[in-house]
């Protein structure tokens, strides 16, 4: 195997001195442009690959950027890591993907492979990490790493937020299904210990309230954002003695579930039961059964968490501080909820 080649053997090559050679790689000003181009030019043919990681030591800054997900086989997640990477790489940003699994263990290992790889900032959406774990995050800003949560967060000083206002979205979506007729409706929540999921419950709940309408606990599942979870909601709540009249759930894939179990069963959909999703994936649109959900603005979403960073990067001002963007959310009633047309 051969030997990497180095900044020795190109200075070698010109009779030039390394530090010479380190200069114009680097594009220090105090080398000449000929000089730039001549080194540039040898390094290319001698095949020589700077280190990367050893540069960023050097100078501090890797221009790498972190990005932690739950998963990114979805249409909102894959969306806001597009936003984040058309606003960053004109800056001359790459983007660092990784996918927590919605495991605090794979997170924490996420959180620290970034580290180690000297990225210039975190940009994350957060599992269900417990309280007790956030020293992890913790070590994040004592690095002086600008960390910025976007969709879901945790309330900690000096971490800025990108998010939705879940409680609006939720409370919309409730008082559209009263207005439909629907008295007795479901709610299929996400783990509730995240910020984002206790909002939406609050939105629902309130929305109850304000129209005179009694809390069933029965009717509050909590699931998992896939088809078999919603599924398996229906065939609870039909087992009740009162079974509801619509479904609110928090995940689109869930809400398609949920109609193909209504459908198996004969129950009308929206005649006789409706369904309300959330998060405007792709195939809500193009069902035969078109589903009512929520757009989360992902690509919107992502620009502005990459602005967010650079803001925090370029203001020292800014980097003593943490500021919340709250996105208003944009309903989609499609006929899965629809009985009463204007």
């Amino acid at each position: 195997m051969s030997e990497k080649t180095t900044i020795y053997d190109i200075a070698k090559e010109l009779n030039i001195t390394a530090a010479t050679v380190s200069r114009a790689l680097n594009n220090n000003p105090k080398i000449s442009q000929s000089t730039r181009t001549l080194v540039l030019e040898t390094a290319n043919k001698m095949n020589y690959k700077q280190n990367k990681l050893a540069l960023a030591l050097r100078s501090g800054k890797s221009n790498n950027v972190g990005v932690i997900v739950p998963r990114i086989n979805t249409n909102f997640f894959a969306s806001v890591i597009r936003g984040i990477e058309e606003a960053l790489h004109p800056e001359g940003y790459q983007v660092i993907i990784c996918q927590s699994h919605e495991d605090k263990t794979r997170e924490i290992e996420n959180i620290n492979t970034l580290l180690n790889a000297q990225v210039d900032g975190i940009l994350m959406s957060i599992s269900n990490l417990p309280k007790e774990n956030n020293h992890y995050l913790e070590r994040v800003i004592q690095k002086n790493i600008p960390l910025i949560f976007f969709d879901r967060k945790k309330e900690m000083d000096n971490v800025s937020s990108v998010i939705i206002d879940d409680y609006q979205a939720s409370y919309q979506i409730t008082r559209h299904l009263i207005e439909q007729g629907c008295d007795k409706i479901a709610f299929l929540s996400g783990d509730r210990t995240l910020e984002i999921y206790e909002d939406r419950f609050r939105g629902y709940q309130q929305a109850l309230t304000d129209h005179n309408i009694e809390i069933n606990e029965a009717y509050i599942i909590p699931i998992k954002s896939n088809v078999v979870e919603g599924r398996d909601a229906v065939d609870k709540l039909l087992a009740l003695e009162n079974p509801p009249n619509a479904i609110y759930s928090t995940s689109d894939f869930a809400a398609l579930g949920a109609i193909q179990k209504l459908k198996e069963r004969n129950i009308k959909i929206p005649e006789d039961f409706c369904v309300f999703g959330f998060g405007n994936e792709p195939f809500t649109k193009f069902m035969e059964l078109t589903i009512s959900t929520v757009d989360q603005a992902p690509l919107e979403m992502g620009k502005i968490t990459a602005q967010v960073f650079l803001d925090k990067i370029n203001s020292v001002e800014i980097k003593k501080t943490g500021k919340t963007v709250v996105l208003m959310p944009k309903l989609f009633v499609r006929q899965s909820s629809t009985r009463i047309r204007e």
